[in-house]
């Protein structure tokens, strides 16, 4: 049968917290007859516990925590000190330094292998919430908080409860000791009752002379006397909890059922549609009570990082003070369902609903949503069905109102449609009612954690070291670039990675509709579309941004996608002293990129007769880089492709450099094939090294 753990904390120093774990620690061990084990958690007191039991372990719990393996019953043994009332001690360290180097997951271990040796554990947890403090909470079976008859005790008490409450700890888990009671006190047990607003669980007389006696001696009061005041109130505390069998009723409370571990979140295998709406109605509830008590309207996504985090603890206290208040018998089982729903609460109040765990999952690139019940997710380049759901389309409509608001977009039935991003560059597209038939949808393309290099495309197989030498050197020397591809084929990752061999002491300008690039230069400006108002007027296109970079004494322009009359202004800043510029066009191969462009250009209603624009493209752009994703779901550079010029008059010659030739699929699924070199050497190749650009041959063959 597994043990349980008793936590003794205070909301300040000089409580007699410590006193009390020492003392809780002999009391069970010399009225139960059992073996106790006393652990000292308190970092800022650095070694209380040693001082007031006389007991040194041979281990410190610094050393412990770094320990590998499991700790049975033998090597508890040899790590505790051990006094012959049946008490064992596992002691702080006394330097600070090394008491804040404690690995928490390692103490987790040792309180895990401690319930299955002692069956009652002691901690002194100290005055401050910690990570080490966080663990000694979670793991108890009860909590007794220390106050004393001091209104600035009672004071940092009441904000203690309410910080344990964001911890998701049931409150009857949590149980006030009122230590050096005195009747004739003006802050009597009565008067802390009223200010903290609950009944205490026991109240220990004021005994300075035993105390102090204790201190002296280096030996717990129980030792001394059990029947001095204060080890009398400190023996009631220990009978009451053993007669009432308080610590088996508060295990059964906290002890997850079954349905606590399934996911409440529309799982109908999980849990029954009754017990799925109860938890939605009850959530909404809060949501409600949340809107009246709290200014949350657009809030958190547009502010700076602390204080999301200040606004975040904020609202989780709110919640959890409005669950308090609320009858949740038979819908929220256990602490990990109360956790459960305080999360979706804040993920819906402050956050994307539904969309935040797919969002903070770094496997997934790629979040769509059809309606309120159809969550799809892309991992490994394929696309599943998520668990999740919205509770209604009303739902999908905030959460599309909260990615808009910030960078002063809208979205409504004049205008159904709108492409937006989130704070950390990923790209989204949202459609509603009455375009998009089956409910709100959203588009979100995941901008990575992490930039992705060169290394990384040559790891995923998108493309080979020689392959990342050519194009470093195309880049580097200022030849034009157009990358290729398809809808979702990595053409943006594609020109991410492109645009980190820019020299850094150039000056680069990015034109996007969303802006999703991130560059590592720090010379760089980045210029967004803005959609119209509601007037119908301040639209400002890419066609417009480009023509301002002209004027911004740019180095290089990259445009993030040309979908139309911009491609002439492109071509023409690439004809006219903007070397080195990159664009992305929507096309299946370098023949077809070349087409497009031309459609392109025509949207500008230029007049430009086609052999014009034929001699601007093969005069403009030197290098295509086609990417593409496969059957698969892998991403692959297919094609590095000189533009050579114009063939008679009305053909623009392409010769590849590199593609990748797809020889099948394996048993898996995977696409099989091998990048080649074409051995064909670009023209360019040869005026790059008369400017002294030193070009290995070697990468234009294949290896062996």
């Amino acid at each position: 049968m597994s043990g349980h753990v008793i936590t003794v904390f205070g909301s300040k120093d000089g409580l007699g917290k410590s006193l009390l774990a020492a003392n809780l620690a002999f009391g069970f061990s010399l009225e139960n007859k059992q073996k106790t084990l006393l652990l000292d958690f308190d970092q800022k007191a650095c070694g209380d516990q040693s001082i007031i039991t006389n007991l040194n372990s041979k281990k410190s719990l610094l050393d412990i925590s770094k320990l590998n393996g499991v700790i049975d019953s033998r090597i508890m043994t040899s790590l505790a000190a051990h006094h012959k009332a049946g008490v064992s001690h596992i002691s702080m360290n006394a330097d600070p330094v090394e008491a804040s180097n404690i690995d928490v997951d390692g103490v987790g271990k040792l309180l895990k292998s401690a319930k299955k040796i002692f069956p009652m554990t002691v901690i002194d947890a100290g005055a401050e919430i910690n990570p080490l403090s966080s663990r000694a909470l979670e793991s108890a079976t009860l909590i007794l908080v220390v106050v004393t008859p001091d209104i600035l005790a009672i004071n940092k008490t009441k904000k203690l409860l309410s910080d344990l409450s964001t911890l998701m700890i049931p409150k009857d888990v949590i149980q006030i000791v009122f230590n050096q009671a005195q009747k004739s006190h003006p802050v009597n047990l009565e008067v802390a009752t009223k200010q903290l607003g609950r009944t205490l669980f026991s109240a220990i007389p004021k005994d300075e002379a035993t105390c102090s006696l204790s201190l002296t001696k280096k030996t717990p009061a129980l030792t001394l006397s059990k029947t001095a005041a204060y080890s009398a109130g400190v023996l009631n505390i220990v009978r009451k909890i053993k007669t009432k069998n308080i610590l088996r009723i508060l295990e059964k409370m906290n002890r997850p059922s079954l349905a606590s571990k399934t996911q409440v979140k529309g799982d109908s295998k999980a849990v029954n549609a009754g017990e799925v709406h109860r938890w939605n109605i009850l959530k909404q509830k809060i949501l409600r009570g949340l809107v009246e008590e709290m200014d949350l309207q657009n809030k958190s996504l547009d502010e700076d990082e602390n204080t999301r985090l200040i606004l975040r603890d904020k609202t989780k206290k709110k919640i959890v003070e409005l669950l308090n208040k609320e009858e949740t018998a038979g819908i929220v089982k256990g602490r990990e369902q109360m956790s459960q729903i305080v999360k979706e609460i804040i993920d819906e109040a402050l956050g994307l609903g539904p969309l935040e765990d797919l969002l903070s999952d770094p496997s997934i690139s790629e979040i769509m949503v059809v309606g309120p019940d159809k969550i799809y997710y892309e991992q490994s380049g394929k696309n599943k069905l998520s668990d999740v759901t919205f509770t209604s389309d009303k739902q999908v409509l905030r959460v599309i109102e909260k990615i808009v608001y910030p960078i002063g977009r809208r979205i409504d039935e004049k205008t159904p449609y709108v492409d937006a991003r989130l704070m950390d560059g990923s790209r989204v597209h949202a459609i509603i009612p009455p375009c998009a038939i089956d409910g709100c949808t959203i588009t979100i393309r995941k901008f990575p954690e992490n930039r992705l290099t060169y290394k990384d495309l040559i790891k995923f197989g998108s493309m080979t070291e020689e392959m990342a030498d050519f194009l470093r050197i195309i880049v580097e020397s200022g030849k034009n670039v157009v990358v290729s591809g398809g809808t979702g084929s990595g053409k943006t990752t594609l020109i991410n990675v492109l645009c980190s061999y820019i020299p850094a002491n150039e000056r680069i300008i990015t034109c996007e509709d969303s802006a999703e690039l991130d560059l590592p230069q720090e010379h760089v400006v980045r210029l967004e579309t803005r959609p119209a108002n509601l007037e119908g007027d301040g639209a400002i296109s890419i066609r417009m941004l480009v023509k301002q970079t002209l004027r911004m004494k740019p180095d290089r322009i990259i445009v993030g996608e040309c979908r139309g009359g911009e491609t002439l202004d492109m071509l023409q800043a690439m004809n006219t002293g903007h070397e080195g510029s990159m664009t992305s066009v929507h096309s299946n191969s370098p023949r077809d990129c070349m087409g497009r462009l031309e459609t392109l250009v025509q949207y500008a209603e230029s007049g430009l007769s086609p052999r014009a624009i034929k001699e601007m493209i093969a005069s403009a752009v030197q290098v295509v880089v086609q990417q593409s994703r496969l059957e698969d779901g892998s991403r692959k550079v297919m094609n590095i492709t000189e533009v050579a010029g114009l063939q008679g008059g009305d053909i623009i010659t392409l010769q590849d450099i590199f593609v990748y030739n797809q020889e099948g699929l394996d048993k898996k699924g995977k696409v099989v094939g091998k990048f080649q070199a074409t051995g064909f050497i670009p023209k360019f190749v040869e005026d790059l090294e008369r400017k002294g650009y030193k070009i290995p041959r070697g990468i234009f063959q294949n290896k062996e």
